[in-house]
């Protein structure tokens, strides 16, 4: 599904939103995950090092006074960190982890 400028407020209100929300803990949990298995290299590491230290640093490429753009900035540097991570991992070790994340959700319900 492909968003556009036009289809993303329609997009916050819809169930797919909430479908985010909720599986906010298990991205969490395979972000922890990859992070500390040895298969992944050093690379993606300290890619998702440097996008925490980004964060909570007070060095902006934007600064945050200005009204919108200026957190705008933070959350993209965050989510391209975040993406570049997942895709700099081997695929077959993030199978394997979204597997067992999901295995152990369906347990547990």
């Amino acid at each position: 599904m492909a968003l556009s400028s036009t289809s993303l407020p329609r997009y916050l209100f819809t169930g797919r939103f909430l479908q985010v929300l909720l599986h906010l803990p298990n991205f969490a949990r395979l972000y922890w995950r990859l992070f500390r298995d040895r298969r992944v290299s050093i690379l993606p590491k300290v890619l998702l090092v440097l996008t925490l230290v980004y964060v909570i640093s007070p060095f902006d490429v934007i600064p945050d006074f200005i009204p919108v753009i200026g957190e705008m900035d933070d959350v993209a540097v965050v989510l391209a960190g975040l993406w570049l991570f997942i895709r700099l991992c081997p695929p077959e070790v993030v199978r394997e982890m979204v597997h067992d994340i999901a295995a152990r959700a369906e347990a547990r319900a």
